[in-house]
């Protein structure tokens, strides 16, 4: 269906971001839970980064995360770099809760940027199709 000439990539780059926003998300969420976790190391997404490597591979490649899960799996695989905090061995505070509640804010705002221009992208659909039927 992506094929047609409707659909442009916009789509795409909006369904990928949406995907790298909430793995994004998954890794901060997880730095603050694992805040008092001693040797702990937060991680990180780089979103800009990640979001061209996803736009760069082949579009629409589905993959299995295990043996036993169905062919063709609708999920899409988020590859990028994660980063790791530097700090040292006996690095008892790794995680800096403001600097992860600013990370979460920013990626709070991303996602919900990103899911308007999809609204919008859909709103303009709409009312082309509401105009071709008159």
């Amino acid at each position: 269906m992506s094929d047609l000439f409707i659909f442009d990539k916009t789509y795409s780059v909006l369904g990928k971001a949406l995907d790298i926003s909430e793995k994004r998300n998954s890794l901060i969420t997880s730095n603050i839970a694992n805040m008092d976790t001693i040797g702990y190391k937060p991680r990180d997404l780089d979103f800009k980064e990640t979001l061209k490597l996803q736009m760069e591979k082949e579009s629409g490649c589905l993959y299995r995360t295990h043996q036993k899960h169905f062919k063709n799996d609708i999920a899409f695989e988020i590859s990028g770099k994660i980063r790791e905090n530097e700090g040292g061995e006996y690095d008892l505070d790794p995680v800096n809760i403001d600097t992860e509640m600013t990370k979460l804010a920013e990626n709070n705002i991303t996602y919900r940027t990103t899911v308007e221009m999809l609204l919008r992208k859909m709103t303009i659909l709409k009312q082309a199709i509401a105009e071709g039927a008159r």
